[in-house]
C-alpha cells in the first residue's frame, strides 16, 4: 500500500473518472504499529490536495488488517512532506484524531488481493451534503482499487464515483 499512485489511465479512458494523485508514504516507523500518510490531489493541482489523513494498520485476525483513519489537526503543515524523509517529524500522535466509524476491514481473497470496505452506514461526513460515506477498497500487487461515496440521509448519492472505483496504480515506490 505504500507508493506513489494516480488513476491517469483511467482519466484517460473515461472522462466520468478525474486523474487523481493518491501519496501513501511510512511515518513513525520507529514506534511500534504501521502508519501511513495519505495525501491525495488532483494530479494537476497537488500543491493543493483534497484528502489528507494518517492511516494505522492492525491486524485482527489471520489475513484480516484494519486501515484506520485519521484527521491531522494542521493538514496543510503536511503538504508534500511524504517526499522528505524527516517530513513528519514534529507530528505527534496527539496531532491526529480517530475518524471513527470510517476504519475499511480488509480480508485476503484466495487471489492474494486484501479486499474490504467500511460499515454500510458507520462513518460520519458532512461533505457536500452527505450524512455519512462508504469505502470500498481492493489492494493488488502495483495498484488499488478505491470507491469513495458520500450519501445524504435519505440514502441518494451526493458525491463519488457512480460507476465504480478509482484505479490507481503504482508509479513510483
Amino acid at each position: 500500500m505504500t507508493g506513489t499512485f494516480n488513476s491517469a489511465e483511467q482519466a484517460a479512458q473515461d472522462s466520468n473518472y478525474f486523474d487523481i494523485t493518491l501519496h501513501m508514504y511510512p511515518i513513525w516507523e520507529d514506534q511500534p504499529g504501521n502508519w501511513l500518510y495519505v495525501e491525495q490531489a488532483v494530479t494537476s493541482n497537488q500543491a493543493k490536495p483534497y484528502r489528507q489523513r494518517v492511516y494505522e494498520l492492525t491486524t485482527s485476525g489471520i489475513g484480516v488488517f484494519d486501515s484506520k483513519v485519521y484527521l491531522l489537526a494542521e493538514p496543510e503543515k503536511y503538504i508534500g512532506a511524504w517526499k522528505e524523509k524527516d517530513g513528519f517529524e514534529d507530528l505527534k500522535r496527539t496531532d491526529i484524531s480517530l475518524k471513527e466509524g470510517c476504519a475499511v476491514h480488509l480480508k485476503k481473497r484466495p487471489d492474494g488481493t486484501f479486499s474490504g470496505a467500511t460499515g454500510e452506514k458507520s462513518c460520519p461526513s458532512e461533505l457536500r451534503g452527505a450524512s455519512y460515506a462508504t469505502s470500498k477498497v481492493t489492494v493488488h500487487p502495483g495498484k488499488i482499487v478505491s470507491w469513495d461515496q458520500g450519501f445524504n440521509a435519505a440514502g441518494g448519492q451526493v458525491w463519488g464515483a457512480t460507476k465504480g472505483g478509482y484505479v490507481f496504480r503504482k508509479i513510483q515506490n
